[in-house]
């Protein structure tokens, strides 16, 4: 069975226009963020979604609703909102809610790389995810191995739907971190990863639930 997932990043939050990580920690939506969630509701108005999706977080359920709403109205019927914290972004640990410039430093800092972009350039994205894990004095943060297997339970929720068949459309809303990391893992040598998915932006994957994880999503389009 095929699906076509529509990933949302969710509008602006607080955190975000103050440059702070932001994983599992919860920030709303700014006026730009609702802004953010209308916009992609209007790009998607098109859309007969079977399902929807998003993190248990306000800023991934406030701009579900947002987009629901106009879906409805463009005379869809509306999909249960089911909240799971699968789809929650990255957790960042003992770094939730700091200034990303001080974060990143701290954990490429013993490796060499003073900011994120040096340390995925160097050593890779995943070891992003581990080297905040290191630098975390609590070791709370998820590495990379952690959070795949987090990500990919996310997936098998929606794959596990007994109501989706082959071709449906699903909603899910998600977070900037994971919009990037899954566009590095599917998306091939061709895409274009230079910017970071912009918030209420639309990034769709074809998801062959047949398949393992690895090998069941491909990127139809990124950061629209």
């Amino acid at each position: 069975m095929i699906l076509h997932l529509h990933l949302v990043r969710h509008g602006q939050t607080y955190f975000n226009r103050y440059n702070r990580l932001q994983g599992w920690s919860n920030s709303p939506l700014t006026e730009s963020g609702v802004a953010d969630a209308v916009k992609a509701g209007e790009k998607l108005r098109g859309v007969e979604f079977a399902a929807a999706y998003c993190s248990d977080t306000t800023r991934a359920q406030q701009t579900a609703e947002r987009i629901l709403d106009i879906n409805e109205q463009a005379g869809h019927v509306r999909p249960k909102l089911v909240s799971d914290m699968h789809f929650r972004e990255q957790f960042y640990g003992y770094y939730e809610g700091l200034d990303m410039a001080m974060a990143w430093y701290a954990a490429g800092a013993p490796h060499g790389v003073k900011t994120y972009n040096e340390i995925v350039e160097r050593y890779g994205l995943a070891a992003s995810r581990d080297f905040l894990k290191e630098a975390d004095p609590f070791h709370d943060a998820e590495s990379d191995s952690e959070y795949w297997t987090r990500v990919e339970g996310a997936f098998a929720l929606i794959a596990a739907n007994p109501n989706l068949k082959d071709g449906d459309d699903v909603l899910q809303i998600s977070h900037g971190n994971t919009l990037l990391s899954l566009a590095h893992r599917f998306g091939g040598p061709d895409l274009d990863l230079s910017e970071r998915p912009a918030n209420g932006s639309v990034t769709v994957l074809d998801f062959d639930t047949a398949k393992p994880f690895g090998h069941a999503v491909t990127v139809a389009s990124y950061n629209r």
